[in-house]
């Protein structure tokens, strides 16, 4: 983890230091384990690239990362959110700023005009797409054609921009830029298939739960032909109870909402590795590991379970 120097630059900044809760806010996102920063620098290393040029790129990726939990917390109602402590008002503001400063510390990076326009162009990329994908989101559409739409808005610019720009700053070609670009987009369908998985089977009920949201296995036992099916429609009005909540997961596993998650990471994971075998990379590993990180909270999910694992879930990089 590269966390000390990425929080370094981004204090560095002179509007970040003389803002004090603009600087609190980053400090206390610096507190929690953030993997995720870490991405262009793992993109760097992939493509033979010295992990510190990579630097800036990952300050930026948290700036950005910042910038969308401050947004989506005031979206979700989160009660951990930012906008609970500061207001409404100021963490939209804060938002706004952090946007603005993964593009101030970008410009910091060390390498030729061209390659930093391409890197900023992505930044800009990941910012208007992701908040595409947060409108989008608020609509609650619904449908799997609409979730998957919505996913590929939100939730897969950010991986896909990391490791574009992390590429990029480690002297990648263009072309082999790209495909990191479009490898990153993968993982992020993947992990937002894992995290729909995991959402799902917490208790106290999710808000995916309550809310009606698009949550990918809670859509295909709404919707899918299954014995169950009915029975898991009744009782949704009664989630917040533990004994429905339990009667409903169960449900999940039985209809075959959790195999049919598990059929789509499968799906991505074979499409990543596709990817990455045709691109010799300086060192493939750093992405190799990444992609079968992915399904170890889904393999946990299904262990605790009693649900068969699927073999190609099990791959090691």
């Amino acid at each position: 983890m590269n966390t000390e120097r990425i929080k370094a630059q981004v204090l560095a900044l002179p509007e970040v230091a003389a803002w004090p809760a603009m600087a609190g806010v980053f400090e206390r996102a610096v507190d929690k384990p953030r993997p995720d920063w870490d991405l262009p620098v793992l993109a760097c290393q992939a493509v033979g690239g010295e992990p510190s040029l990579a630097i800036p790129g990952a300050a930026a990726i948290a700036c950005m990362q910042v910038s969308i939990i401050l947004v989506d917390d005031m979206l979700d109602e989160d009660p951990r959110g930012e906008h609970l402590r500061s207001g409404i008002g100021p963490t939209a503001n804060l938002a706004l700023a952090f946007q603005a400063a993964g593009f101030g510390v970008l410009e910091r990076a060390n390498v030729d005009a061209v390659r930093l326009a391409a890197a900023t162009e992505s930044l800009a990329w990941l910012a208007l797409a992701t908040a595409r994908g947060q409108d989008l989101d608020v609509q609650n559409l619904k449908g799997e054609e609409n979730y998957w739409k919505v996913v590929r808005a939100k939730s897969t610019p950010f991986y896909g921009a990391a490791l574009h720009i992390g590429a990029l700053l480690g002297g990648a070609e263009p072309e082999i830029a790209a495909v990191l670009r479009d490898f990153g987009v993968l993982i992020g369908e993947i992990i937002q298939i894992s995290d729909d998985l995991v959402d799902a089977f917490v208790t106290p009920a999710n808000p995916d739960w309550r809310q009606g949201r698009n949550n990918l296995p809670i859509l295909y036992a709404r919707t899918a032909e299954h014995p169950d099916r009915q029975r898991f429609l009744a009782l949704l009005p009664r989630i917040e109870s533990d004994q429905a909540l339990r009667q409903a997961q169960d449900i999940l596993i039985k209809s075959g909402a959790v195999s049919y998650c598990a059929y789509h990471m499968i799906g991505r994971q074979r499409e990543s590795r596709h990817l990455l075998e045709g691109v010799r990379f300086a060192d493939p590993e750093p992405m190799l590991h990444l992609l079968a990180q992915q399904a170890q909270p889904v393999i946990k999910l299904l262990q605790a379970s009693g649900s068969e694992i699927p073999a190609e879930l099990l791959v090691e990089s």
